[in-house]
């Protein structure tokens, strides 16, 4: 991959500190925009400009593109708060810095959306995402539409769950899917910065099935295997009551999890990082899961 000059918006999230490690360790570079620049520490000054900007407040972003080859965005909220919604965010952010890369000619951007956000439209979460791809590839622009599986930090609540001593699942615990490590989809993502349009759907390397994740949250914290499944209708139950009675501030990351993990989502593999390697290093660390 050739260095290039590189926007990337979304820097302090998860996916966002391993895409800023991979782009400088590239050599390329980057400006990271974030709300609180206090937010950020720059030990790379030979490639990393931090800029104070609200993605959410367009005059704070006006020419922030110039002289800018690549624009990656990773700008998404799970939890709808501070007001703002998923149209809010997912689609009008996202909008605000395409509308700033038209102007300055921009040649490639790239968008981080979820897998199979295309078949689920319907879920709160995925309909403003898949709002701004429609939009991204009607832009003129080269573009990249990154589609990760789950990634392993959204797997910390499998071990939050083992903490008590035993797991729910619904269903069987059959359903199969292979989330993916930051560092592995930001070395991919990097890896991309040269191509023309393309979706990338990815995962990573293990495809595990539930109750497999399971036994290892469990085992990772030394509990006896105890996982309790639950009817499928209760499932879809909990759906219904959630769109009908509560806000979409609540159900919409519930909504999207439950969708999900009711069949196999099984992306490419790819990546060197096993989530057994994952939760032992939380716990090792003590780092309370989220």
């Amino acid at each position: 991959m050739k260095h290039t000059n590189v926007l990337l918006a979304g820097a302090t999230g998860y996916l966002g500190g391993f895409l800023l490690k991979v782009l400088i360790e590239r050599k390329n570079q980057v400006v990271a925009i974030v709300r609180n620049p206090d937010s950020l520490q720059n030990d790379h000054e030979n490639y990393l400009e931090i800029k104070q900007a609200q993605v959410t407040r367009p005059e704070t972003l006006r020419d922030i593109c110039k002289g800018i080859d690549t624009v990656i965005s990773t700008v998404g909220i799970t939890r709808q708060k501070d007001g703002l919604t998923y149209m809010d965010v997912d689609y009008q952010a996202n909008l605000n810095l395409l509308e700033e890369a038209k102007k300055a000619d921009v040649k490639h951007f790239v968008y981080v959306s979820a897998i199979n956000g295309d078949k689920h439209r319907n879920l709160k979460i995925l309909e403003a995402k898949e709002k701004f791809v429609d939009t991204l590839k009607a832009s003129g622009l080269h573009y990249t539409i990154v589609r990760p599986n789950g990634f392993f930090s959204d797997m910390k609540d499998f071990l939050e769950m083992a903490k008590s001593g035993r797991v729910y699942l619904f269903g069987s615990g059959h359903q199969k899917f292979n989330p993916i490590h930051g560092d592995d989809l930001a070395r991919a993502i990097v890896a991309t910065l040269d191509d023309g349009n393309k979706e990338l759907t990815i995962g990573g390397p293990d495809v595990l099935s539930l109750n497999e994740i399971s036994e290892l949250a469990l085992k990772t914290l030394n509990k006896p295997i105890k996982i309790v499944h639950l009817p499928d209708w209760s499932r879809k139950l909990t759906i219904w009551f959630l769109r009908t009675f509560i806000s979409v501030k609540t159900y919409g990351p519930i909504e999207f999890f439950l969708t999900l993990m009711a069949e196999d989502c099984i992306a490419p593999c790819f990546g060197t990082h096993h989530l057994e390697d994952f939760y032992k290093e939380v716990v090792q660390n003590n780092i309370a899961p989220k």
